[in-house]
C-alpha cells in the first residue's frame, strides 16, 4: 500500500471510530467537588431529591456533604469498628485484613429516621443518625444488622426505603445463600425461602408504583447461578424478583414469616435468540411515572469476557408478564385468585394453604423478559461501563425523553439520549484528576444535578449543561440534548424552564434526528471563513498543523488554496492533524481545516504556510501548542 493510500485508509478508519464516539467531549473542572483524604474503594451514596446534601458511606467514616455552586462543605462522622470485632477479624477471619474495618454499606432514610449500617469488621452493626452528626445504637429487638449489612464490603448488597419500611437484599457468599427481606419498620418483617434464590448477586431495587396503594410493588434485580448450564453456557442468569409492599406473610403452617407474593422472571439481554447473550446483571436503574405502572428499566450487563452493554426494558412488559404468565413447572390450570397477586390481607382467598403452596414451590414465571428493540443499545464498545443512572425529560414538543448517564472504568461519564429509534451519545465528561472507575452515581431530577463518586472524590454536575454547546442555533440543536433548546428571542442555548408554554414560548429543539432546519438555515453547504494564521517554517523540516475537533461526528479534512488539493487528517485526542505524504508534499500557501456535519460545511481554522531557510522559528512554537506538536509528531513519525 502506498503512503498516500495508507494515509487515506487511516483517515477513514478514524472517521468510522468517530461515528461511534460521543459527539462532544468535555473536560469538566466544576467547583462542586469533594476530595477524600484516603481512597474510598467501597462507597455508599444516599441523596434525597430536592436537597443539596449528599451522604457518603466510606471506610469508618460517614461524609455529610453540602454542595453549592461554589464548593462543598463537609461534616465527617467517624464510625470505627468495635475493638473486639476488629481483633477477632484480624486474628481468625478468612477476610482480607484490609476489610477488617467498618465499611458503611447502608444509609437510608426510613420515615423520619436515618438508618446506618456497616460491616463492623465482619460483625455487622446498625445505628440511627440524628441531626446529621450523632450516631445512636439501635435496640436489638428493632433490627437485625446481619439481615441488612453484609459482613464484608466486597459482598454486594442493596437497600431500599419505601412507605416507612426498609427492604434489604444480600448477595450470596460462602455458605450464606443470599436473601430478600423486609428488615425494619412497622410492617411485619419477611424473607425469601432459601430455595427461591440460587446464589444471587444483587444489582439494584426499585419501587414500582400502582394505581392503587395496595398494588405497589418492589422489583429486585440480580443474577443467579444457572444450575442447568451446559459446558458452553455461562453460569449466570439475570433475574427480576418482585414482591408486593402490602405482603404480611402467610399462615401458621405455610410461609408464616416469608413473602407470599414473591415471583421471579428470567431477563435476557443479547442479540435476539443467538448465543451472543449477556447474562451477568451488574446494575439496574428504573424510570417510572408517578402513580402509573409505566416506564423503563435500564440494565447494565456483562458477559464472560467482561464486555459491558446496556439493555432497556418496558415496565409495562414486565408487569404484564408477572400478571399473566404461567408458573414454571406448574401444570394445573389456575382458577380463582392468582397466586402472587398483590391483595390486601383481609382477602382470605389469597391466604389459603393451596395458593400459598403454589407460590412456595413455583416462584418462577415462564415468560422471559426481553429488551425493547430485541437487543442492547448501540453504544461504543470500547468503554467499560460501571454505573448507570437515568432521567425523564419533558421536551419542547410535550413528549418525554429518556437521558441515560453511564459511568466508565476510566472515570468518564457518557450522556446518552435514548429514543425509540436509537441511542445517541450527546457528550462525554472527563471529570477526575485520577483515572479510575466510577463507583457510585445518584441523580436529582428535581434540582437538576448528577452526583458521581470515584475512589478519590465526589463531584456534582448539572443535568442541563446548555452553555457548553456553543453560541449558535446550529450547535445547540445538533447537541440533541432534551434539557436544552435554542431560545430565538435571546439567541442563546438555554435550559427548558419548568412549566414551559409551547404555544407562547420561543425555544426550538429537534431531538429525533440531527436536523438544524428549525434554525432557518438553508440546507445547501455553507462556508464560514477564518483569518489565516501565518506560520513560518524550515522548508525541509516537519510541518504539523493542528485543527481543534469540536464535534466527533463531523468529517474533517484539510484543503489548500481553495480546494486545489485536499489533504487527509488524523484525529488524535482533541485535534485533527494535517497528514502530508510523498504524493501530497507541503508547499507554501493557505491550508484550511474544514468540518462537514449535517450538510453544513464550516472552516474551523486556517494557516498561511511560509518557508524560510532557517531552523524552526519561535513563531511556530507560539502558534502550535507543544502538546499538540508532540502528539502530531508521534503520528507523523509512525
Amino acid at each position: 500500500m502506498s503512503k498516500m493510500n495508507y494515509a487515506i485508509a487511516a483517515a477513514l478508519f478514524s472517521l468510522v471510530i468517530a461515528e461511534k464516539s460521543p459527539r462532544l467531549k468535555f473536560t469538566v473542572q466544576e467547583p462542586a467537588r469533594f476530595h477524600f483524604t484516603k481512597p474510598e474503594y467501597y462507597m455508599t451514596l444516599y441523596h434525597q431529591e430536592g436537597g443539596d446534601v449528599l451522604y457518603v458511606g466510606g471506610q469508618a467514616t460517614i461524609y455529610v456533604l453540602s454542595f453549592t455552586d461554589r464548593g462543598v462543605k463537609d461534616i465527617q462522622i467517624p464510625v470505627p469498628a468495635d475493638d473486639n470485632a476488629k481483633e477477632a477479624c484480624l486474628s481468625g477471619s478468612s477476610m482480607p485484613q484490609m476489610e477488617c474495618d467498618n465499611f458503611i454499606t447502608v444509609i437510608q432514610k426510613v420515615g423520619d429516621t436515618f438508618v446506618v449500617c456497616g460491616t463492623n469488621a465482619g460483625s455487622p452493626k446498625c445505628w440511627l443518625l440524628v441531626n446529621d452528626t450523632v450516631l445512636t445504637d439501635v435496640a436489638s429487638d428493632q433490627i437485625t444488622p446481619s439481615d441488612i449489612s453484609p459482613p464484608s464490603p466486597s459482598q454486594r448488597s442493596v437497600s431500599l426505603s419505601a412507605d416507612g419500611s426498609l427492604y434489604s437484599a444480600l448477595s450470596a457468599v460462602g455458605r450464606q445463600p443470599g436473601s430478600i427481606r423486609r428488615t425494619y419498620g412497622s410492617r411485619k418483617l419477611l424473607k425469601t425461602e432459601s430455595k427461591w434464590l440460587h446464589n444471587p448477586q444483587f444489582a439494584g431495587a426499585a419501587v414500582i408504583p400502582g394505581s392503587q396503594k395496595h398494588k405497589e410493588e418492589i422489583y429486585f434485580f440480580f443474577s443467579e447461578i444457572n444450575k442447568t448450564a451446559g459446558i458452553d453456557e455461562q453460569p449466570y442468569r439475570a433475574r427480576i424478583g418482585r414482591v408486593c409492599m402490602v405482603d404480611e406473610g402467610g399462615i401458621k403452617n405455610m410461609l408464616a414469616d416469608s413473602w407470599t407474593t414473591f415471583l421471579k422472571a428470567r431477563v435476557m439481554c443479547g442479540e435476539g435468540s443467538t448465543p451472543k447473550q449477556y447474562n451477568n446483571l451488574r446494575q439496574a436503574f428504573v424510570l417510572t411515572a408517578q402513580e402509573r405502572r409505566t416506564g423503563v428499566m435500564y440494565g447494565l450487563f456483562s458477559n464472560a469476557w467482561d464486555t459491558t452493554v446496556v439493555c432497556a426494558y418496558s415496565i409495562e412488559d414486565i408487569d404484564q408478564a408477572f400478571s399473566t404468565s404461567k408458573l414454571k413447572g406448574y401444570t394445573t390450570p389456575l382458577t380463582g385468585h392468582r397466586p402472587g397477586t398483590c391483595v390486601l390481607k383481609n382477602v382470605t382467598a389469597s391466604l389459603n394453604a393451596k395458593a400459598l403452596g403454589v407460590i412456595k414451590d413455583h416462584p418462577e414465571i415462564e415468560d422471559v423478559i426481553r429488551p425493547v428493540g430485541g437487543e442492547p443499545l448501540e453504544l461504543p464498545t470500547d468503554d467499560q461501563f460501571t454505573q448507570t443512572a437515568a432521567d425523564t425529560v419533558l421536551a419542547v414538543n410535550d413528549e418525554h425523553y429518556s437521558v441515560l448517564y453511564l459511568g466508565t472504568e476510566k472515570g468518564k461519564v457518557l450522556k446518552v439520549l435514548h429514543t425509540i429509534e436509537e441511542a445517541f451519545i450527546i457528550s462525554q465528561y472527563s471529570l477526575f484528576h485520577n483515572e479510575g472507575p466510577v463507583t457510585a452515581m445518584a441523580i436529582d431530577s428535581q434540582r437538576g444535578h448528577l452526583y458521581i463518586g470515584q475512589a478519590m472524590e465526589v463531584q456534582r454536575i448539572p443535568l442541563a449543561d446548555c452553555n457548553r454547546y456553543g453560541d449558535t442555533c446550529r450547535e445547540c440543536i445538533l447537541s440533541r440534548d432534551p434539557y436544552c433548546g435554542w431560545d430565538q428571542a435571546i439567541k442563546r442555548c438555554t435550559a427548558i424552564p419548568a412549566g414551559y408554554n409551547i404555544t407562547t414560548g420561543t425555544i426550538v429543539q429537534n431531538l429525533d434526528q440531527s436536523n438544524t432546519s428549525v434554525c432557518g438555515e438553508a440546507t445547501a453547504l455553507k462556508v464560514h471563513s477564518t483569518s489565516p494564521k501565518e506560520v513560518v517554517v524550515d522548508s525541509d523540516g516537519p510541518v504539523l498543523l493542528p485543527c481543534p475537533v469540536r464535534s466527533y461526528h463531523a468529517t474533517y479534512r484539510w484543503e489548500k488554496d481553495h480546494c486545489v488539493k485536499r489533504y487527509p487528517c488524523s484525529i488524535s485526542g482533541g485535534s485533527c492533524v494535517l497528514a502530508p505524504s510523498l504524493d501530497l508534499p507541503l508547499k507554501e500557501g493557505v491550508f484550511r481545516c474544514m468540518a462537514l456535519e449535517n450538510g453544513y460545511k464550516e472552516e474551523v481554522v486556517s494557516y498561511r504556510l511560509v518557508f524560510n531557510g532557517g531552523s524552526l522559528p519561535a513563531s511556530l512554537a507560539s502558534t502550535l501548542a507543544p502538546s499538540l506538536l508532540l502528539a502530531a509528531a508521534a503520528l507523523w513519525l509512525m
